[in-house]
């Protein structure tokens, strides 16, 4: 049984919570908030990273999503009294064009939107269209009146500002169209898994930890923080929704690979397993231009197999849309899983 009510609520919650990678404080109290909500005692690494442990002994397995979003930083207070920025994550200028944004100062918000250099239709005619869209020519115009450098230094700007874009959620037909779905929808379907186990309706058969990584856009999310008795982490992230590539609007998707090679056959056979026994809509995709929480874990040296679950996801790191099937799909492949058993691992097997 799946709370859609809760699962939906906390999505919305989280999307409309800042957090670009480096300032991800706001969506961590939130979750906190929610952990204690179901009774489960909130941990914390020291980068950070908030965890929880759900099960009887010490944690083998862990699930881990990240709250860190797309986002950037302020790089220069420029003379035209605009503020230059540079992205924070891998995400292209031309998503960032047009976007309303948070400015966040040492004490104080301000609200701004990203604009090209050349943004006036009526001054610059065609040169509008063919301006490259790159971040060297992007500017954001603070909605207030600063006339030059010196007013942005004494409204209290730095260097260093973190820049955090609204992410404009709506629900249509089941789908749900937002920035930062990448991956809060993911955190979403984690919080509708512990609800359910809080509530009584799925059983934990294996002693695990579900973790809420911070800085995933950057590379390092997954780097650390697992239990010493973890032998396998299972990665909740987006799929790709797009030409040549088998991910649906209505299944979870299991991913075969990423760029960095292949996942754990035990783990993801034993992902397609459940998805059968269960009846869950599931397909298989691989990802050449992807990494995860898991790709991390495994450069930093943790000895865990790894596995990649994953929602739809079109348009990612941009205008990005998933649909509620496909996270339902994916959290009754979560519940399906904590009340497994460890998959066995043949002599030779990777």
């Amino acid at each position: 049984m799946i709370d859609k009510d809760y699962l939906l609520d906390c999505l919305l919650q989280l999307v409309r919570t800042p957090s670009p990678v480096g300032m991800t404080g706001r969506a961590v109290a939130l979750v906190d908030g929610w952990l204690r909500e179901l009774g489960l005692e909130p941990k914390y690494t020291r980068r950070g990273v908030l965890y929880v442990e759900v099960g009887d002994g010490p944690p083998r397995r862990a699930l881990a999503a990240h709250l860190d979003t797309l986002g950037a930083m302020v790089t220069e207070l420029k003379p035209n009294g605009r503020l230059a920025l540079r992205n924070t994550g891998t995400w292209a200028a031309r998503f960032a064009e047009g976007a309303r944004v948070t400015i966040f100062s040492d004490e104080a918000q301000h609200r701004g939107t990203i604009l090209p250099l050349k943004a006036s239709g009526h001054r610059f005619n065609t040169e509008v269209d063919t301006q490259p869209a790159d971040w060297d020519n992007l500017e954001v115009r603070v909605d207030a009146e600063l006339s030059d450098a010196a007013a942005l230094k004494a409204a209290g700007f730095n260097v260093g500002d973190m820049v955090a874009v609204d992410a404009q959620p709506e629900v249509i037909d089941g789908f749900i169209v937002s920035r930062h779905l990448d991956d809060k929808a993911g955190c979403a379907t984690l919080l509708a898994l512990l609800k359910s186990i809080t509530d009584g309706h799925v059983h934990v058969d294996i002693p695990f930890q579900a973790m809420f990584t911070i800085a995933e856009e950057i590379g390092i999310g997954g780097t650390h923080g697992f239990g010493p008795e973890v032998e396998e982490l299972l990665a909740i992230d987006n799929a790709v929704t797009a030409p040549s590539q088998a991910s649906r609007d209505d299944a979870v998707t299991i991913a075969m690979r990423d760029r960095q090679g292949p996942f754990d056959e035990p783990v993801t056979r034993h992902l397609l397993d459940l998805c059968a026994r269960h009846d869950i809509a599931h397909v298989r995709d691989t990802f050449r231009h992807y990494r995860s929480d898991s790709a991390a874990a495994v450069e930093a040296g943790w000895d865990i197999r790894v596995g990649l679950a994953c929602f739809s996801l079109d348009s990612s790191h941009g205008w990005e849309r998933t649909h509620i099937a496909s996270l339902e799909a994916l959290t009754r492949l979560l519940q399906a899983y904590v009340g497994s058993a460890l998959p066995e691992r043949s002599a030779g097997q990777q």
